[in-house]
């Protein structure tokens, strides 16, 4: 994580105008939130592309939404890795419990 938040604040930093606000972060976020979501639907949903639709892939839009999320966590110094340590730490010890798991026979 650390290499990719490197990577993309040394793309950024080419240009004058730098990281959006956090605010405008989170507009663009949410708009590609959208289209991800647009593409699973295409995918995996009731909604065919229309055959004027541009071909994307799933991959791209979840790239593009991790691009926006490592710009985001850059512009506010959060380090990504400690956030996903923090948070798998989480699902460890608070939701260990919450699921079925799979039996070592079964995998």
């Amino acid at each position: 994580m650390r290499k990719m938040q490197k990577e993309v604040d040394e793309y950024i930093g080419q240009f004058k105008e730098g990281y959006f606000s956090p605010l405008a972060m989170m507009a663009r976020l949410t708009e590609e939130l959208g289209e991800l979501a647009r593409e699973v639907n295409h995918h995996y949903g009731d909604k065919p592309k229309k055959s004027t639709e541009e071909e994307k892939t799933i991959e791209e839009e979840l790239g593009d939404v991790l691009f926006v999320a490592i710009c985001l966590a850059n512009s506010l110094d959060i380090d990504l890795q400690t956030a996903h340590d923090h948070v798998m730490n989480k699902f460890q010890t608070r939701d260990k419990d919450r699921w079925t798991k799979i039996k070592e026979e079964e995998k």
